[in-house]
């Protein structure tokens, strides 16, 4: 409450729309993240909080050749001066510029626990110490001559740089990641040496995307790989900014004894944890979706070394790598989102999405900018000390008048200022000389210091009036980067390898060799008992059933298989290999797997094999030709395929042999007639056409043949040949005649 005699204070009243006042202070919220926290300047490649870590450490005297300091004080600092944020948030940040797994090329050197490429945490930072690298120093080059702008810290007690001088091109050589308000930034790093070899030819001559693929041929990641995107899209994410790169794991094949082997994973895809990728494998084995793979090993020590087992010799290397990239994390995609802070046209740093090229422009730009700083701030220390210098040189020419008028005058400074006609700064340093330095020895070292910084003055004079000089000392120091980061040298090999984008995969057949097989035999029996046994060459004679039952079908087939049942209902059921009863006790009645109508029986069980075609016939001698893949059912009730009614039933489907190229049928009548496979159509359903013709009874059986290898028929416990078939060739929906004698009086070819 105001006090007596005291003029209240009137409340002040904001008569604004909620919603406009949210929008208002959400815009301001979203600016400052997009500003402060998530982009990076195009300049530097730096955020906020990795600048002023860069600027503390240097405060600090953290060089790269001096003793380094516990992270707490580093973290300490740069919040108690710079950052006024969570010390977990400074310190996670200053963890991840020191491994040598996130960041190409480390700006901090750190000593003890940093974490690992497993996902393990960095010690707490009262246990760790870091100090800056040599590529952090080429990051501060320049900062304490003016070459950027400072501004006042959060609380105005110190200042900070607005960017670093930045002579190393961090932006694309360690990339960067961040999300913001509405918008995002992820850049991968590349390779320094290709960096300065595409800004050196930029320098000479406005080169293409395509020809900037030349030099930069792709991301470089800490972790090494093999890069096998297509150049075309290399070449498309340089132009726009955006674009995603494949990288894969590096793998080799080790022989072992005995004709096997064993595949070593080498390195790993950029920001995959190790350790979680080695769990999804093992899961993956556990939980037989890889069953092309036996086992996983870590046996990683300094290098990584991942050992994967095949399950068999048999299994080729390339396949069983193709499964595992189709699967995991051995293979993963690079989204580059090349978001920055930049300047426009007419001066604002604004977020902009960046060509690489532009990026790269932006950094010489930069580059020019600090350089004529620098020039400007050499240039004006030159130009005091030789005014200094030319002061000592006129005290040298009047020696003796000098030193009386110091001796004698009671304002020494304004007397030698009205003799000498000196500046103030003069007489200021002639006042501050000691009397040893007065010898004839310095006189001569002033002068030739006075000829140096000459022109020295003359040569910073030249290079801040001439851009072409400027351009020409950038290609020098650019030219020193290549000498420290070189092809050739440690830290500027390449690590990721440039590979061939693979070869296009055949889907299927790689799903299905990702698929465990198991040889089954499928029995079933003529009561529609149905049951899978484990392997092939089972004698179904030493099987048991029950009492009045026995063998019908007998198949031989894999766990992956599909199994067709045909109905006398005229449809086709389909059954997984892996969906039937294991072989122990009688099974189950197929009724119960499928949904086999009661007054329907089995007239028939095959193997599923979509590129084979078969003829589907009814009793009474209708039927054609229908291809396996068009039968297929995707549910229980199956598929309608070849049409009945009344007391007309399905009676027989048998697959077409590879070359047949005539069919021979007998019916009941016991009559029959051979005729060519071409005079039945192929159709996917209906009644078909007539296959025999009959007066009584219907049909009994057909079989296709090749021609040339003639008919055969089973006689006892052989087969017999039938030597002339020409009194029996004619055409389908004939009646035919009587079959050779000896012919087996079931009506069957067997």
């Amino acid at each position: 409450m105001a006090k007596k005699n005291e003029p209240a204070i009137e409340p002040k009243i904001i008569d604004q729309q909620m919603g406009q006042i949210l929008s208002e202070r959400y815009l301001s919220y979203a600016l400052s993240t997009i500003m402060d926290r998530a982009l990076p300047d195009v300049r530097d490649g730096m955020k906020p909080v990795h600048r002023r870590l860069m600027y503390a450490m240097s405060q600090l005297n953290l060089r790269p050749e001096l003793a380094p300091k516990k992270s707490a004080r580093v973290v300490g600092d740069v919040i108690g001066k710079y950052h006024p944020h969570g010390d977990s948030s400074v310190y996670d940040a200053m963890v991840r510029l020191a491994q040598d797994f996130n960041v190409r090329y480390p700006l901090v050197d750190g000593q003890g626990n940093f974490g690992n490429i497993d996902g393990d945490n960095a010690a707490a930072m009262r246990y760790t110490e870091a100090r800056l690298t040599a590529v952090a120093q080429l990051m501060l080059e320049g900062i304490g001559e003016n070459a950027v702008d400072f501004r006042p810290n959060y609380d105005g007690s110190e200042s900070e740089p607005v960017v670093l001088p930045g002579a190393f091109p961090n932006l694309l050589a360690n990339g960067s990641t961040g999300i913001a308000v509405g918008m995002a930034t992820n850049i991968p790093p590349f390779n320094v040496a290709e960096i300065c070899d595409a800004a050196l030819a930029m320098l000479d001559e406005d080169i293409s995307p395509k020809k900037l693929a030349s030099f930069i041929k792709g991301p470089d990641f800490p972790t090494g790989g093999i890069l096998v995107e297509p150049k075309e899209n290399i070449i498309k994410a340089y132009e726009e900014g955006k674009g995603a790169f494949r990288v894969r794991a590096k793998w080799e094949v080790e022989e072992l004894k005995r004709g096997t082997y064993q595949i070593i994973i080498t390195e790993i895809p950029y920001q995959v944890q190790k350790s979680r990728l080695i769990e999804k494998i093992a899961d993956l084995v556990m939980n037989k979706k890889l069953p092309l793979l036996d086992d996983i090993r870590d046996e990683s020590a300094e290098d990584i070394r991942i050992v994967l087992v095949p399950r068999s010799g048999n299994v080729g290397a390339e396949l069983l790598m193709e499964a595992l990239f189709r699967s995991t994390d051995l293979e993963t995609r690079f989204n580059m989102n090349l978001n920055v802070l930049g300047y426009t046209e007419s001066g604002a740093l604004v977020p902009q999405v960046m060509g690489l090229k532009a990026a790269i422009q932006a950094w010489l730009d930069h580059q020019q900018v600090v350089l004529v700083r620098r020039s400007q701030h050499r240039l004006e220390k030159v130009l005091y000390r030789l005014e200094v210098l030319e002061g000592f040189l006129t005290v040298y020419l009047n020696v003796d008048k000098v030193i009386k008028i110091i001796r004698t005058k009671d304002h020494p400074k304004e007397e030698l200022i009205k003799e000498f006609k000196l500046t103030e700064i003069q007489a200021e340093a002639i006042l501050n000389m000691r009397l040893r330095a007065l010898n004839k020895l310095q006189e001569i070292e002033l002068q030739t210091e006075h000829d140096e910084l000459s022109k020295e003055r003359d040569a910073l004079d030249k290079l801040i009036k001439s851009e072409a000089r400027q351009w020409t000392v950038i290609k020098k120091q650019i030219n020193s980067l290549q000498e420290i980061f070189g092809p050739k040298t440690a830290l500027g090999k390449r690590r990721t390898q440039i590979g061939k984008a693979p070869e296009p995969v055949d889907i299927e057949s790689l799903e299905e060799a990702m698929i465990e097989k198991e040889p089954i035999t499928v029995l079933c029996s003529s009561k529609g008992w149905v049951k899978a046994m484990k392997g092939h060459d089972i004698d179904p004679k030493g099987i048991k059933y029950k009492d009045g039952d026995r063998a019908k079908f007998v198949l031989e087939a894999q766990t992956t298989d599909k199994i067709l049942v045909f109905g006398s209902n005229g449809r086709f059921y389909t059954i997984g290999g892996d969906e039937l009863p294991p072989g122990r006790g009688f099974g189950e009645p197929l009724r119960i797997i499928v949904n086999l109508p009661n007054d329907a029986d089995i007239v028939d069980m095959q193997v599923y094999k979509p590129e084979e075609k078969m003829i589907v016939a009814a009793d009474d001698g209708r039927g054609f030709i229908v291809k396996m893949a068009d039968v297929l059912a995707q549910t229980k009730n199956g598929k309608q395929v070849l049409n009945v009614s009344g007391k007309v039933e399905a009676k027989l489907c048998k697959p077409i042999g590879e070359g047949h190229d005539h069919v021979a049928v007998i019916g009941k009548n016991r009559k029959m007639i051979v005729f060519a496979l071409e005079e039945i159509p192929e159709m996917t359903k209906g009644r078909g056409v007539i296959l025999q013709k009959y007066k009584d009874g219907g049909l009994g059986d057909f079989k296709t043949f090749i021609w040339a290898d003639g008919l055969t028929y089973k006689y006892g416990t052989g087969e017999t040949l039938v030597g002339d078939l020409n009194p029996w060739v004619g055409n389908r929906a004939q009646a035919g005649r009587l079959p050779p004698n000896g012919f087996p009086k079931s009506n069957t070819f067997g």
